[in-house]
């Protein structure tokens, strides 16, 4: 019903800087909250950052001041520009969304397949 797809990703040294994109296709009726988590080998996935359908922003301690995160409601997509990257940023990051499909009352959760980030030099 809705597809997430995140692109963007690939190598970087430290200090370097990415931006992930996230775009969601199929029958939508709405999408409200949008986020970004991670997870890297042998850790649990956590939360980097959620953006709501009006822009507002959350961020992670950890990513905060070098994280932004934007969207375009009209393209339903999600960005996050990531600069200042540190290998401790190595994860295979997700997108989620929480969306409404026609004749539906409520919002499901949606996730990407992943896109692999690696900072290293």
């Amino acid at each position: 019903q809705v597809q997430l797809v995140e692109s963007g990703g690939g190598l970087v040294q430290p200090g370097g800087s990415l931006r992930l994109s996230c775009a969601a296709s199929g029958t939508i009726f709405s999408i409200n909250d949008m986020a970004w988590y991670r997870q890297a080998p042998g850790k649990q996935r956590e939360w980097v950052v959620g953006i709501t359908r009006g822009g507002s922003t959350n961020y992670a301690a950890s990513v905060k001041g070098r994280f932004t995160a934007s969207r375009d409601n009209a393209k339903n997509t999600v960005y996050v520009q990531m600069n200042s990257l540190k290998p401790e940023d190595t994860a295979v990051y997700y997108c989620y969304a929480g969306a409404r499909v026609p004749g539906s009352r409520y919002d499901n959760a949606y996730w990407g397949q992943g896109t692999q980030v690696t900072v290293s030099s």
